[in-house]
C-alpha cells in the first residue's frame, strides 16, 4: 500500500503534467490565433482569384476564436481591368464589398476546402463594364486551382448592380437591391437567388427569384440570368400627372447585357390628372433591355381599358439631362371606342361623343418634373365611325343640319331627335394639353365639312373654321317666302353647279358650342398653328 509520501509525489507529478499540458494548449492556441488570420485571408483571396480570374484585395480582416472561427472583413475588391494596379486613375473594382462576416467550426481551419454555411454581406456593388470594352480578366489572376473555401449561402444587404455604358450622355444603369440571398448549388452551376429590388418610380419593392450565372469572367455582361418577378401595390401618383395602384408580374431571361422580359400589369384605378376619371388598365408586354446603355425596347405592349384596346411598339431611352426616360412609342388602336379615350384624357363627363375609333399616333413623353399631361406629345391620325354626341344640344344641331342640308327643312323642324351618326376623321397633334387639327373631315348625311382648328383637353376651348358642302341649294333649306327670296342667291354658293358651299365656324366651349357662318374668316394652316401655340401658353 503506497504511503502518503508516495501519493503526494504522484499528485505533484500529475500537476506538473497538467501544467505542461495547459501551457502546450495555450501555446497551440496562440499559434492557431496567430496563424488563423493569415490563413483565412489567404484562402479568401485565393478562392476569389480562382473563381473570378482576377486580382483581389482585402483592406482589413480579423479573426476571433471565442466561438469557433468568427471572421469579419471590410474593403474587399475584385478588379476586372487589364492593369492589375487598382490605384491607377479611373480604375474601378468589378466587384466591391463594403463589409462581410461569417462563422464556422474551429476544425474547418484544418480542412480544405473550408466549409462555410452562410456569409453575410453589406454593401455589395457589381460593376459590369460596357459592351465593346471587355477586359482581359484572365491576365489578372490564376486560371485554375483548387478552391480553399466553399460557401453554401450568401445573405446580402444594400446591393447595387451597375451596368456601365460607353455613351457619356447616359449614367450607368443602376439596380438597387435591398435584400439578396444566393445559394451555391454546385461547381460551375448558377447561383440560386431571391431578391427584393427597390423601384424608385413608381415607389415599391419588386420581389424576384431565379438563377444567376455561371459567371463569365472574360465577358461579365454575358453572364446568364433568368427568373420571375412580382411587383404589387405600386403607387403611380409618385409620377406627377397620373395615379392608380399598379401590380405586375412576369418572367425574364438572357444575359446581364441583354435581358428579355415578358410580363403583365394591372391597374384597376388608373387615371390621368387632366381628366381625373379612373379606368381599369391591363397590359401585356414583351421588352428587351439593352445592357450597352440601359435602353428598353417594347415589342409590343398590348393594353386594354374599358371597351378599348391598343398596341404599342417603341423605346424607353435613358437620358441624363434632364435625368429620366425619354419615351417614344408608335401606337395603333383598332376596335377602340372614342368615349373610352375621351374619358381617359378629358375632364368633361360624360364624354363629348361615342362611337368606334381607329387611330395611329406617335407618342412622345419627355423626362422632367412636369405632369404627364404637360409632357405628353402626340402626332397622328384618327377615324371615328358612326359617332354620336352626348350633348343633346350639340346632337340636336347635328340632326337639324343633316335634314336641312338634304333639303328637308320641314322635317328638320318636326324631328330634331333623329340622332344622326357622324363620321369624323382627321390629322392631329397634341402639345401642352391642346389638340391641334391640320385636317378635320366631318361627314353626316347631306353635309361634308372640312375644317382646321384647336380643342383644349379641359373642354373650355373650341375654335374650328372651314367649309361646309351641302347637298341642297340654299333655297331648298327653308320654306315659304324665304325659299323664294333665296333662289336668286343659289348660284353664288354653288360649286360645280350643284348643292351649296359655305364657310362655317364652331367656337365656344364643350358645354356651350356655337355654330355659324364664317364669311369674314380667313385662316390658313400656318395661322391655325400659331393660334394653337398662343393658346397653349395661356
Amino acid at each position: 500500500m503506497p504511503t502518503a509520501k508516495e501519493i503526494g509525489r504522484v499528485w505533484k507529478m500529475m500537476g506538473t503534467v497538467a501544467l505542461v499540458f495547459l501551457i502546450g494548449v495555450v501555446i497551440a492556441m496562440r499559434l492557431v490565433i496567430d496563424r488563423a488570420e493569415p490563413i483565412v485571408r489567404a484562402r479568401v483571396i485565393q478562392t476569389l482569384s480562382i473563381r473570378f480570374h482576377s486580382k483581389v484585395e482585402v483592406a482589413s480582416l480579423s479573426v476571433s476564436l471565442s466561438n469557433g472561427i468568427q471572421v469579419s472583413a471590410s474593403g474587399l475588391k475584385i478588379f476586372g481591368a487589364t492593369d492589375p494596379n487598382p490605384h491607377e486613375p479611373g480604375m474601378q473594382a468589378l466587384i466591391g464589398i463594403r463589409e462581410f462576416h461569417f462563422q464556422t467550426a474551429l476544425h474547418s481551419l484544418f480542412r480544405t476546402p473550408m466549409h462555410i454555411n452562410t456569409v453575410y454581406v453589406k454593401g455589395l456593388e457589381l460593376n459590369i463594364p460596357p459592351k465593346g470594352n471587355r477586359q482581359e480578366m484572365t491576365k489578372l489572376g490564376p486560371k485554375s486551382g483548387k478552391l480553399s473555401i466553399f460557401v453554401d449561402n450568401f445573405v446580402c444587404e444594400d446591393t447595387k448592380l451597375m451596368i456601365n455604358t460607353l455613351n457619356p450622355s447616359k449614367a450607368p444603369l443602376e439596380f438597387a437591391i435591398s435584400n439578396l440571398k444566393m445559394q451555391d448549388i454546385g461547381p460551375r452551376e448558377p447561383l440560386k437567388f431571391s431578391a427584393i429590388l427597390v423601384n424608385p418610380k413608381p415607389v415599391g419593392d419588386i420581389q424576384s427569384y431565379g438563377f444567376f450565372g455561371p459567371w463569365q469572367q472574360d465577358a461579365p455582361r454575358d453572364t446568364p440570368v433568368q427568373g420571375n418577378y412580382s411587383f404589387s401595390n405600386a403607387d403611380l401618383s409618385t409620377i406627377k400627372g397620373i395615379g392608380g395602384i399598379l401590380s405586375s408580374s412576369g418572367q425574364y431571361s438572357g444575359t446581364l447585357g441583354d435581358i428579355v422580359v415578358h410580363g403583365t400589369t394591372d391597374t384597376p384605378d388608373f387615371r390621368i390628372a387632366s381628366s381625373g376619371h379612373t379606368v381599369p388598365l391591363h397590359t401585356e408586354f414583351h421588352a428587351t433591355v439593352d445592357g450597352t446603355n440601359g435602353d428598353t425596347f417594347l415589342r409590343p405592349v398590348n393594353a386594354t381599358f374599358l371597351h378599348s384596346s391598343l398596341t404599342a411598339n417603341g423605346s424607353v431611352v435613358r437620358v441624363n439631362t434632364p435625368h429620366g426616360h425619354d419615351i417614344e412609342l408608335d401606337v395603333v388602336l383598332k376596335g377602340a371606342r372614342i368615349e373610352d379615350l375621351l374619358r381617359l384624357g378629358v375632364r368633361t363627363d360624360p364624354p363629348i361623343m361615342s362611337g368606334p375609333v381607329e387611330m395611329t399616333t406617335r407618342l412622345g413623353l419627355s423626362p422632367g418634373d412636369a405632369s404627364v399631361a404637360d409632357r405628353l406629345k402626340l402626332a397622328g391620325s384618327f377615324h371615328v365611325l358612326r359617332a354620336r354626341f352626348s350633348n343633346e344640344k350639340m346632337q340636336g344641331k347635328i340632326d337639324y343640319l343633316s335634314l336641312v342640308s338634304q333639303g328637308k327643312p320641314k322635317q328638320a323642324r318636326e324631328h330634331e331627335d333623329e340622332n344622326v351618326p357622324t363620321d369624323l376623321r382627321g390629322v392631329f397633334t397634341l402639345n401642352d394639353g391642346l389638340l391641334s387639327f391640320s385636317f378635320l373631315h366631318f361627314l353626316i348625311p347631306g353635309t361634308h365639312v372640312d375644317m382646321i382648328g384647336i380643342y383644349s383637353l379641359d373642354g373650355q376651348t373650341f375654335d374650328f373654321h372651314g367649309k361646309a358642302k351641302l347637298d341642297a341649294k340654299l333655297s331648298q333649306m327653308t320654306t315659304g317666302w324665304k325659299s323664294v327670296l333665296l333662289k336668286p342667291v343659289d348660284p353664288f354658293f354653288q360649286k360645280d353647279g350643284a348643292g351649296t358651299e359655305v364657310p362655317i365656324r364652331i367656337t365656344g366651349a364643350e358645354s356651350e358650342p356655337h355654330f355659324g357662318l364664317d364669311f369674314g374668316h380667313k385662316e390658313d394652316h400656318k395661322n391655325a398653328g400659331q393660334k394653337s401655340e398662343t393658346l397653349s401658353r395661356r
